[in-house]
């Protein structure tokens, strides 16, 4: 019996020696169970190339766990030992899960505000682009990167990746039923990476734009290919499981009830239970969310003024993780402004969802943040990066809209509350004064007034609530008593918030 140590949360390896002729890929199965006390938690293996064989273990709790082997395999069955599992390390708060329905937080019970990027081949550029990568997020304040296990071929992305991700024949090519070990470690390292900066990996296991042959491998060679990633990458803290980008092109060679598996094949290989999305390409296309495999509903839609619509059909988080992209290039889905994607983060942000970033400006060299990674060249990072900051602030439970069913006037502006702060977003909209949605009790509030573009926040000038003057049949009837405890004064430009808080 061999002995070791790690933090909760982190990665404990065993690895053995095992046979390597013939397929093992194919012909060797492997297994650990890890106990502690009379809880038991099985951990699939994977080969990972010349005899070399691994199960790797996160431990949730801390103490003692005991671990024995089973395997198809005589030399690698009924190995057994212990590790130690210590506290966790500072800033690891374990895998985000779903909490209170409609919101994340770590395993801790940290709450996680998703404020993602893209860049779907990032990892199979040159390693000095992935290293600019790196250091940009080190800046940025993304905290989920949207990213492919597999090459793109697509407008912006036509080079050589990197690795090939399956190893090849002796006449050239490919051959799915070996995965090739150097591909899948490389990338797992760029999790690791990630993770110590604390960013989500959302992985992108399958998507349409090939020129490879991976998109088209059988669907017994998709199953493998879904469980051996799942084993070698399911110990990460900072996993998400996205089964497809834009699934529905794919639905010619992949029917819906091969999706469907693909979600049980994860459920069945992660005993971590990461979070499970899927991601639409036709935007009236959305995957059946409700379905229970599906931990959130991930969407690909420009009017975010839906959120609350998708939260009533799914019951669940609604990340929209293409709301369209800032940059220049043709796409029509890759040129709105800078100031545009904010306003679309915002609106979503206070409509109880989460949205994600994308960044497409054309480049002599197709060096372009989305496709590739790299360095970013707009603007509406840095402003998401400040909402990102606003948010967490106040932070506890999740900002819920203050009117879901968006009846007036919350169909046009957008307001959230969590705990006591309440926020309201004006978007296009310029009042010079404002009260709805504000405490309809006295008491001692901190107000200010945010600029969502010049990133700024200064108090904001309270005055007393003005009359309603409601209508009725198109007519104006008589004013009411306010509906608010006071109003604030607004200097009448767009794209400003206003946030209240119980004193500080």
């Amino acid at each position: 019996m061999t002995s070791s140590a790690t933090a909760v949360w982190d990665i404990f390896e065993l690895a053995l020696d095992g046979p390597s002729e013939g397929n093992p890929f194919l012909e060797v199965e492997l297994a650990a169970v890890f106990s502690q006390g009379s809880r038991t938690v099985r951990v699939p293996g994977f080969y990972d190339g010349e005899g070399r064989y691994i199960v790797r273990f996160m431990p949730d709790a801390e103490g003692e766990w005991r671990y024995e082997t089973s395997s198809s395999a005589q030399a690698l069955s009924g190995k057994t030992g212990s590790v130690s599992a210590t506290a966790p390390r500072a800033g690891v708060h374990g895998p985000v899960r779903v909490a209170n329905q409609f919101h994340f937080a770590h395993a801790d019970g940290t709450p996680f505000l998703s404020f993602g990027t893209t860049c779907y081949a990032w990892t199979h550029q040159p390693l000095s682009e992935q290293e600019k990568t790196l250091s940009t997020l080190a800046k940025a304040r993304f905290n989920k990167l949207r990213m492919g296990v597999f090459p793109k071929d697509y407008p912006y992305n036509v080079n050589e990746p990197l690795h090939d991700v399956y190893q090849r024949k002796a006449d050239g090519s490919f051959d799915f039923d070996r995965p090739n070990p150097e591909s899948f470690r490389h990338f797992e390292n760029q999790v690791k990476a990630l993770g110590d900066m604390g960013i989500q990996a959302d992985i992108i296991m399958l998507h349409p734009y090939d020129r490879w042959g991976y998109s088209g491998m059988s669907e017994a060679q998709d199953y493998r290919y879904f469980a051996y990633l799942v084993a070698r990458l399911g110990a990460y803290h900072n996993v998400w499981w996205s089964l497809a980008n834009e699934y529905d092109f794919l639905l010619n060679t992949k029917p819906m009830e091969q999706w469907d598996r693909f979600f049980s094949i994860i459920q069945e290989n992660d005993p971590y239970d990461h979070l499970r999305s899927i991601h639409n390409g036709d935007p009236e296309a959305n995957y059946d969310h409700t379905k229970p495999w599906v931990t959130h509903s991930c969407i690909q839609n420009w009017d975010v003024k839906r959120t609350g619509e998708w939260r009533a059909a799914y019951g669940k988080p609604v990340v929209n993780d293409e709301p369209e992209y800032e940059g220049n290039i043709i796409q029509v889905w890759g040129n709105i402004s800078a100031q545009e994607l904010v306003h679309r983060f915002w609106i979503t942000t206070m409509r109880g969802g989460y949205a994600g970033h994308g960044e497409t400006f054309s480049h002599p060299e197709d060096l372009i943040w989305w496709a590739k990674g790299g360095e970013l060249r707009g603007e509406a990072w840095k402003r998401i990066g400040f909402l990102r900051q606003v948010m967490e602030e106040d932070a506890k439970n999740g900002f819920e809209p203050i009117d879901p069913k968006t009846r007036y006037p919350w169909n046009r502006v957008s307001g959230a509350r969590d705990g006591d702060t309440t926020i309201i977003y004006f978007g296009e909209h310029q009042p010079v004064i404002w009260a709805s949605g504000l405490p309809k009790e006295d008491g001692d509030y901190q107000v200010d007034l945010i600029d969502t573009w010049n990133m700024t926040i200064e108090p904001a000038k309270v005055v007393p609530a003005p009359a309603n003057h409601p209508t009725r049949h198109g007519a104006v009837v008589a004013p009411t008593r306010p509906d608010s405890a006071f109003a604030v004064e607004l200097p009448g430009r767009p794209y400003l918030a206003i946030r209240v808080r119980g004193a500080r």
